[in-house]
């Protein structure tokens, strides 16, 4: 790693890392992205075949970053006939295209479905992860122990940063997912209860591990439930297999309710969707639990889970009253990133020193926060300078606002992500970002070759 690159990085220790301004960190930034631009071409195929076409030979402004963002859809391009053939093998030629990694030399014979696939690559030394494929498709992200420990040091170090304290491992832990699985988010909540959960009370909704095949699965049978191709025999399978999931999985959230219950007054650490939050609260009233009754110093986390789901128009509101005065967590990110931007007192998200935030125009192909001091709004897009496996700069689906003045509210410096953010595109349909198409056909052109 070279030595601004590690600089940068190494700030997220400083107790000041969030008071240090764009200016102050501009022309670092820079040079670290320069450096780590020149290091990655030559070992990653896409982003060579990127800076190629785009005539990018040296990072000069953050403006040469743009063309060789991948759009986040990258980590998902391979063609879908891959897992239903079977085909292993050119998927992992296909993950090839994306990382620092020799990763075709994985043996993958007798691989039975995606979930096998990637439990090869674990064995062989490759701790691939991959998103939940609720979309029809997963993400697959190449990482190295080394990115593991990049994410641990900057969880240890900026989940609940506004407050002052570090985890411990001295509160109780309650993480409202699986236990395992080779899942983005579950890999932090393993972060989180490893750093902040008492040994001896660590809880997880599920010993179960996710299966992506099984998600995978799901989807495309409503995808054909809805064109109506789908077989009364699968329809009714799919039912009976969701209502007996429901059936274990009712009971062991209530019997995981009762035990936050039973150790609200005491500090915890708890995470969770919001709708998740909302059936604690109908526990809790059942038992006959006011609000404001946790311990102050408990960190609370909620997000995510609203998709396809109704919720009353109020649910924040609810679960914010519900707990009371507690510390609450919130971060914003990509999967595809192993730092996360965290949120503020005044609820803005900083980014951290080793983050270059970059705001494009809709379709992605145009800078529109260089140098300016006011509130830029466009595609949120990234590099993370963590990332070894791969290349960290990433195009995102969210539309944000960035207040680029060098100070915030709260007191530290900015830039800041107010918190307005919202996705281009609405749940299933396409979100067209430049990059995406060229991206796809290069990849497809490379593993056809």
């Amino acid at each position: 790693m070279t030595t601004v690159r590690r600089q940068l990085l190494d700030k997220i220790e400083d107790p000041r890392a969030f008071h240090q301004s764009a200016h102050e960190l501009r022309e670092l930034q820079l040079q670290a992205a320069r450096e780590l631009f020149a290091e990655r071409r030559e070992q990653i195929p896409l982003l060579q075949k990127r800076a190629a076409d785009a005539g990018v030979d040296e990072i000069r402004t953050l403006a040469d970053l743009v063309p060789l963002l991948f759009s986040h859809t990258a980590y998902k391009s391979y063609p879908k006939a891959f897992l239903d053939q079977g085909r292993w093998a050119r998927l992992s030629q296909w993950l090839r295209t994306l990382t620092v990694q020799d990763v075709t030399q994985v043996d993958v014979a007798g691989v039975r479905d995606i979930d096998e696939w990637i439990e090869r690559f674990w064995r062989a030394g490759f701790p691939l992860l991959a998103t939940s494929g609720t979309s029809g498709k997963c993400s697959l992200l190449p990482r190295t122990d080394a990115d593991r420990q990049a994410a641990e040091r900057h969880q240890y170090y900026t989940m609940g940063f506004q407050y002052p304290q570090r985890p411990a491992r001295d509160r109780h832990f309650f993480y409202l997912g699986p236990r395992g699985g080779p899942n983005s988010g579950v890999d932090i909540g393993l972060i989180h209860a490893q750093q902040w959960g008492r040994p001896d009370s660590i809880h997880f909704l599920s010993d179960e591990p996710l299966r992506l095949a099984d998600t995978l699965k799901m989807v495309e049978l409503r995808k054909r439930m809805a064109e109506g191709s789908a077989t009364p025999g699968e329809i009714a399978a799919a039912e009976a297999e969701a209502k007996e999931r429901a059936a274990r999985m009712a009971p062991r959230l209530a019997e995981l309710t009762e035990k936050i219950i039973a150790c609200r007054r005491e500090p915890m650490f708890l995470t969770g969707q919001w709708a998740q939050h909302l059936q604690i609260i109908e526990t809790a009233r059942a038992m006959g639990v006011r609000d404001g009754e946790f311990h102050p110093e408990s960190l609370i986390s909620a997000g995510g889970g609203v998709k396809g789901i109704a919720l009353p128009a109020d649910y924040r509101e609810r679960v914010d009253a519900f707990y009371g005065s507690v510390r609450r967590s919130s971060g914003y990110g990509m999967t595809e990133m192993l730092q996360t931007l965290s949120k503020c007192e005044a609820g803005r998200y900083h980014r951290a020193p080793g983050v270059i935030l970059l705001v494009l125009d809709e379709s992605g192909t145009q800078l529109l926060n260089d140098r300016s001091d006011g509130v830029v709004a466009g595609r949120a897009a990234f590099l993370d300078l963590s990332c070894e496996a791969r290349w960290g700069g990433i195009i995102s689906g969210d539309r944000i606002q960035v207040d680029c003045a060098d100070s915030c509210p709260c007191g530290r410096s900015g830039p800041t992500v107010l918190d307005s953010i919202a996705r281009f595109a609405p749940p299933g349909q396409d979100d067209h970002i430049g990059c995406a198409g060229t991206i796809d056909a290069y990849i497809r052109g490379a593993i056809d070759a």
